[in-house]
């Protein structure tokens, strides 16, 4: 079969055979769904991406090394941090990545990673990056970005080569909020925010609320909240 006809063939397939869905209880592997129309629903799960800012400027002006250096301790980091706070890691896109929570605790641990990346990156990535190279002003920054909602698993690709995709607004709107460039590095929708346990909300010895609302006026001006605070990483 010529690749146009193997093409229409796949395309018309997709388009018009019936979907075949369960509920979730865990992250799936890619190998856990069929290729074809099959997906696992979730009634809820929340998503964070983790993205590096700046990074297309960073590659046309630093050495390649260096640019890998920063994306290797960056990933590094946030991914650890993500595993650490119960997230599963579902991809990494570049100089980004993705984790989400399922299960009755979800939105608390991923607002809680997120202040944790700040801390990674304000208190161990940009240090080692001074001591190493005392003579360059580049600042590693990142934004994180969560919302949480209902979200479907689906595997998408071809044999040998295809991955689960994410469908749902959480996925969506966590990669969008990571296009914010302000002073705030975590950003999460009003459904995460009014999820968040208190321990999420309120910080320092004056239990301050960390978080700043703002209206997302690429979003049709929906509330959102940001916050600059960090959470310690001992």
């Amino acid at each position: 079969m010529a690749r146009l006809e193997e093409l229409q063939s796949a395309v018309a397939d997709i388009f018009s055979s019936r979907w075949a869905s369960r509920t979730g209880q865990v992250v799936p592997d890619p190998e856990d769904l069929r290729l074809g129309n099959d997906v696992v629903e979730f009634d809820r799960a929340t998503v964070l991406y983790a993205d590096l800012q700046g990074s297309t400027h960073m590659v046309d002006s630093e050495p390649w090394w260096r640019s890998a250096e920063i994306y290797k301790t960056f990933l590094h980091c946030a991914a650890s941090i993500i595993r650490d706070e119960g997230g599963a890691i579902t991809s990494y896109d570049g100089d980004r990545v993705m984790g989400i929570w399922i299960g009755k605790r979800q939105t608390t641990p991923a607002a809680i990673a997120g202040l944790k990346i700040n801390f990674a990156v304000q208190n161990v990535i940009n240090p080692a990056f001074r001591r190493q190279y005392p003579d360059i002003s580049l600042e590693v920054k990142q934004v994180v970005g969560i919302d949480t909602s209902a979200i479907r698993a689906a595997r998408t690709g071809v044999r040998g080569g295809n991955d689960i995709v994410w469908v749902g607004r959480a996925a969506n709107y966590a990669a969008k909020l990571t296009n914010l460039n302000s002073e705030e590095r975590t950003w999460v929708t009003e459904d995460a925010f009014n999820r968040l346990a208190d321990e999420a909300k309120l910080g320092g010895p004056m239990k301050q609320l960390m978080w700043k609302k703002f209206r997302w006026s690429q979003q049709g001006d929906m509330p959102i909240y940001g916050s600059t605070w960090w959470w310690n990483i001992t």
